[in-house]
């Protein structure tokens, strides 16, 4: 789904924006849109129908949602027998089902044939950043989930005050599925265990890596596009007291380049959403 920026969009003009490579239930939530319902409860519509099954099977059949998908489903959303719902299993299978037996704490469906449905941006992005609070967090993995970030990379740099807990980072995976069902993204986002910031300099691969640091002599988003499509980018956002600059010379010695932002100082995860939306469009 593309982003809709700027100011009030008619629902004529957001479904014209809506571009989705295979017909599903998304045509469900199209409907309400062309029969004058709001965006969000397009959308809402959409998220009641669709399901994270991990062990999805690609020929279709018998299957049964997670326990913690049934009761969301069963007891947040009503489910019923007979309801038809879009199943996908977080690497690019989705398929339809039917809701045939319903528990209390088990939702067992008959499912179609599995297809690949491919909605990943044509770059692979994979950010290093040094996360900010929980709640901010949690903010920033849904939208680069949303945006088709493929990889984060949790950093612990030398002013990260507290590293992400474990407790934390399964929080984060659950964000990561919500954003999916909503967004209609097939792929979950993969969250790497933490590493030092020379680590993730010295281990990441991409063809054009960068680093986000206030210089002068760094390149500015717009002279990042000009200079040309690269198919994977790793990306390296500090913590909120910046780099070092012993960091940073690590970064520049592993082939980082440095971008500037602008006049501006951003947060962690506005910096690392504005960056991923320049490079996904």
């Amino acid at each position: 789904m593309k982003h809709i920026a700027g100011g009030k969009k008619s629902s004529r003009e957001i479904v014209t924006r809506i571009n989705y490579p295979a017909r599903s239930l998304y045509d469900d939530g199209l409907a309400d849109l062309k029969s004058g319902n709001s965006y969000a409860q397009a959308f809402h519509t959409i998220m009641t129908k669709r399901y994270f099954v991990p062990d999805l099977p690609n020929a279709g059949g018998p299957v049964s949602l997670p326990s913690f998908e049934a009761q969301h489903a069963i007891r947040v959303m009503r489910i019923k027998v007979d309801d038809t719902v879009e199943l996908f299993n977080g690497s690019g299978l989705q398929t339809e089902a039917k809701v045939v037996q319903l528990g209390r704490n088990e939702c067992v469906c008959l499912a179609e044939a599995g297809q690949i449905i491919d909605r990943e941006p044509s770059a692979n992005l994979h950010l290093g950043i040094a996360l900010p609070k929980p709640d901010r967090a949690k903010e920033l993995i849904e939208r680069l989930t949303e945006l088709g970030v493929q990889r984060v990379t949790p950093i612990i740099a030398e002013r990260t005050q507290r590293g992400p807990t474990e407790s934390i980072l399964e929080k984060l995976s659950k964000v990561v599925i919500e954003a999916c069902k909503q967004s209609g993204r097939n792929h979950l986002l993969q969250i790497s265990p933490p590493a030092t910031a020379e680590q993730y300099f010295r281990e990441v691969s991409a063809e054009k890596k960068i680093i986000a640091h206030p210089c002068e002599q760094g390149i500015t988003p717009k002279e990042l596009i000009r200079s040309g499509k690269h198919e994977s980018y790793a990306i390296a956002i500090g913590p909120e007291g910046g780099w070092t600059d012993f960091e940073y010379q690590q970064a520049v010695e592993r082939d980082f380049e440095s971008i500037n932002l602008g006049k501006r100082i951003y947060r962690i995860e506005t910096a690392a959403v504005a960056l991923a939306s320049v490079l996904v469009s």
